[in-house]
């Protein structure tokens, strides 16, 4: 198993996520000895679709892209599209991709990384629904279980998890890449 013992990792979301899509990824992170960090727009607890409920450990506008290794974007449609109109969320997880670390996104994930203006050029894959979105952002979207593109590590479905969390914890032991898109 990959170690990634001493990373820090934010998880970004708020109520209405998809609770595998957190749950897998967290744990594969804790597992491989990462430290997992809850962060969402407001203190005290979120909810997930299916009712997995998450304690907020920092606040969107508290959180800062230094102090963390790597961000996993869970998915689900209410989470991703309330996330993307929250200005301290986009603009964090804009800072991950300014410092080349490692993102994970899932899932209606990729619509934060649409708002955040950090798609154009990248090679991903999302739930089918955001095809076109990601498509007009001047993202390459390919129907596959698990894209790497410099870092970025996409996913469609909870189906995907398996092969999503391996990526993750991969792409978070290699670091930062310093590979950029225009």
């Amino acid at each position: 198993m990959t170690s990634i013992s001493g990373k820090k990792v934010a998880f970004l979301a708020m109520d209405g996520f998809e609770d595998s899509e957190l749950t897998e990824p967290w744990r594969a992170v804790s597992e491989a000895g990462g430290t997992a960090t809850m962060v969402a727009p407001d203190s005290g607890r979120i909810t997930g679709k299916n009712g997995h409920e998450q304690a907020v450990e920092l606040t969107s506008d508290a959180a800062s892209a230094d102090d963390f290794d790597a961000l996993v974007l869970p998915g689900g449609v209410v989470n991703a599209d309330h996330l993307r109109m929250d200005r301290a969320s986009i603009d964090l997880a804009r800072a991950f991709f300014e410092q080349h670390k490692p993102v994970g996104v899932i899932c209606h994930g990729a619509w934060i990384l649409i708002e955040a203006g950090v798609v154009d050029g990248r090679t991903l894959t999302s739930y089918p629904s955001l095809t076109t979105d990601l498509r007009n952002a001047g993202a390459n979207w390919v129907d596959e279980e698990v894209v790497v593109d410099a870092g970025l590590v996409s996913s469609r479905t909870p189906d995907d998890l398996p092969a999503f969390c391996a990526k993750v914890v991969e792409e978070i032991a290699e670091g930062a890449h310093r590979e950029q898109h225009a």
